[in-house]
């Protein structure tokens, strides 16, 4: 990839508006003083996160993040910036207090926001998770450069990413995968690093060694690095202008560290004993409120400190008088519920394509549900490769990308010749960083792309649990305003001709534990045309499971379906019919549960559930009550399996249909093993399905 072609002229910010400047950091000072004061002692705040010694500098930049589509990533001290970026005193005053009209409407920790654009800048959901915001905010970056350069939208060219951290979340796994990602690639993404030398109360030379990242990074290549004191006025204006301008300019990425003090502890009940009197009293002296003060005699303050104080006290009574969320509303927004949401994905921009779950109007033709059984059978490998074919060429905004996907082809094959079709920029290869896939993933898909990443093994995606656990719950944080639906390809399970503890994992019930993920598991390869096409035409994050014994076998070929066959995700297949005993499966295990009923002809009926989130409750319970007897069959280990959820259900609402007790059969609760008779002893065999199956019918 190559930088940023230089059309766009930048608005510069050598000149800021100093007057605006000093009301903006009033306004945060005097909202942290009075929840200090005030609204914590009284109860009606419970997290309370100064920002004191942290103000000009974010103000500033907020102020010169002014580009339509500028995307910023913040923490929890970033109230100054979300001020300056256009939230407002009744608004951040309600989200400390729990209260509807607020960023997440009483959702998140009043300091945890998001912003869909007001004066320019889109700020993109945070994450109370320390280091997790810089991977969105280089998957941002990389849309910026993909939407710019491929797509030609000029109304992109000269819009930068931008990720707020504290001098701590740099020694976080999320700083270095988005440094890695950004250099590499040289995406337009500038890191801006309040440095005020301590994480709670651990200084920063047990975070960074020299305690000064920005000289550590000096030589790192492809990264243009800056220095300065963000309490000096001018100084962090120069600083904060040319770190933008560098990268707004097509330059590559840039990293500014200013040094601040922390004038509060971490939070209301820190009361930085850890600190000596000498060093508050140093900190208290570089006091940026002072410095501005010092370098605008000639302004009122002490007129416009009692008019701010005047606002906020009012802004606060506002907030009080806000509602408290219904309760009932809790448990909304966790998957796509028929409104769009403002900033994420596809449908803010009125793209939509033929859904099964959703009915479309105009020239869009409706999809089909049901193959047609013709032409040659194809593996699940290539059905997988087909779809993503002709979801490439029908979508210019989709996105292949992860280790090995480009000149290789994936580590399975299913990317084999897309990067030579479809070009490096729309499928390439990645670091080795899975935490930078999953997060660059969500940041692409909030800027309005389809991210389509591999992980290479369902193992392999536990360095991401941090990226995947925010991804699942963004739209619920954000009380429906944002949303990132990207489509996790994921191999799993055990091999045709071996296993191993790292490339045999399901472990489907840990994702189905994870709020706003659905979850498909087809078992051939016309169920995995028709998922992974709903899936990729959906509006919610996806994982598409692909289990390793069946990318390449006889049992799970079939015919082609064509290019608009989709099948919606909660409708389970019942693949062998019978009278007597239900079996609830999916995955590899449908076959093993066929070829363990072939004893019991006209009496065993099979369900394949193919999703997991959402799955068919109906259509079990349906069968479960017409047999009276029920077994659930699944890979993944025994305690905490997702037959579990579906036994639960059955006691519950099938309970007084059942003539036997519901059976199981799993994977005990250890890894799979190396060694094939190991393997075999692990992974449920067809004999061992069979005896429960013969338990169960003669009950």
């Amino acid at each position: 990839m190559h930088p940023l072609p230089h059309t766009h002229t930048p608005t510069r910010a050598l000149t800021p508006d100093w007057p605006r400047v000093a009301r903006l950091l009033l306004t945060s000072r005097w909202i942290d003083t009075l929840e200090e004061q005030e609204l914590t002692p009284q109860g009606k705040v419970t997290y309370q996160f100064s920002a004191k010694g942290h103000e000009l500098a974010q103000i500033l930049l907020g102020l010169a993040l002014t580009h339509p589509h500028d995307g910023a990533a913040v923490y929890y001290r970033s109230r100054p910036f979300m001020l300056a970026a256009g939230l407002t005193a009744q608004e951040a005053l309600a989200a400390d207090m729990a209260k509807t009209g607020s960023p997440s409407e009483g959702r998140d920790v009043g300091v945890v926001y998001s912003m869909p654009p007001r004066q320019g800048v889109t700020v993109l959901p945070s994450s109370g998770d320390v280091g997790a915001q810089y991977t969105p905010a280089a998957g941002w970056a990389h849309a910026i450069f993909y939407r710019s350069r491929t797509l030609q939208e000029e109304g992109w060219q000269g819009a930068i990413a931008a990720a707020l951290g504290g001098d701590g979340s740099v020694a976080a796994n999320g700083f270095w995968a988005a440094l890695n990602v950004v250099t590499t690639l040289h995406l337009p993404m500038l890191f801006f690093i309040e440095d005020n030398s301590y994480a709670i109360s651990v200084p920063s030379l047990l975070q960074t060694p020299g305690t000064n990242i920005a000289a550590n990074l000096s030589a790192y290549h492809g990264l243009h690095v800056l220095d300065g004191d963000g309490t000096d006025p001018v100084e962090a204006a120069q600083k904060i202008t040319a770190a933008a301008d560098y990268v707004r300019e097509g330059n590559g990425p840039c990293l500014l560290r200013l040094s601040v003090p922390r004038l509060m502890g971490h939070t209301f009940i820190d009361d930085q004993a850890y600190k000596s009197a000498a060093k508050r009293a140093e900190e208290a002296a570089r006091d940026p409120l002072l410095r501005l003060k010092n370098w605008m005699p000639d302004l009122d303050w002490e007129g416009l400190e009692k008019e701010v104080e005047s606002e906020v006290r009012e802004a606060a009574l506002a907030a009080m008088q806000k509602p408290d969320p219904d309760p009932a509303s809790a448990p909304r927004h966790i998957f796509f519920e028929g409104q769009p949401q403002i900033v994420g994905g596809l449908l803010p921009e009125g793209i939509a394509f033929p859904h099964p779950e959703r009915t479309l109007s105009g020239a869009q033709a409706q999809p089909k549900w049901k193959s047609k059984e013709a032409g040659p059978r194809i593996n699940f490998l290539d059905a997988v490769r087909r779809v993503l074919d002709a979801e490439l060429a029908l979508n210019p905004r989709l996105l292949v990308f992860g280790e090995d996907v480009g000149v290789k082809g994936g580590v399975h094959g299913a990317t084999l010749d897309l990067q030579r079709k479809y070009g490096c920029e729309r499928v390439f290869d990645t670091s080795l960083s899975e935490d930078g896939i999953m997060g660059s993933a969500v940041g692409m898909a909030l800027a309005g792309l389809l991210p389509v990443p591999e992980i290479q093994f369902r193992k392999y995606a536990d360095p991401a649990t941090e990226q995947i656990n925010d991804c699942g719950t963004l739209r619920w944080r954000t009380a429906g305003k944002f949303a990132a639906p990207v489509v996790v390809r994921l191999p799993v399970g055990f091999g045709k001709k071996t296993g191993d503890p790292w490339h045999s994992v399901t472990g489907e019930a840990i994702y189905a534990h994870t709020p706003g993920w659905r979850i498909a598991f087809p078992s051939n390869a016309e169920d995995a045309v028709g998922l992974l096409r709903s899936a990729l035409r959906g509006n919610d994050p996806t994982f598409f499971f692909e289990h390793r014994a069946l990318l390449d076998t006889v049992p799970a070929r079939r015919p082609y379906p064509g290019d608009d066959f989709v099948i919606p995700f909660g409708a389970a297949a019942v693949v062998l019919a019978g009278a007597s005993l239900t079996v609830v499966t999916w995955g590899e295990m449908v076959y093993r549960c066929l070829e363990a009923a072939k004893s019991w002809p006209g009496q065993v009926e099979i369900i394949d559930l193919r999703t997991i989130i959402p799955w068919d409750r109906e259509a079990v319970l349906a069968s479960v009550k017409k047999t009276g007897k029920c077994l659930v069959v699944h890979e993944d280990t025994l305690t905490g399996g997702f037959a579990g959820e579906i036994i639960a259900a059955i006691a519950e609402e099938a309970f007084h249909y059942l003539d036997a007790p519901v059976g199981r059969v799993a994977a005990p609760d250890c890894p799979v093993p190396y060694s094939a008779k190991l393997m075999g002893a692990v992974v449920p065999s067809v004999e061992a399905i069979a005896a429960r199956m013969a338990d169960l019918l003669a009950f």
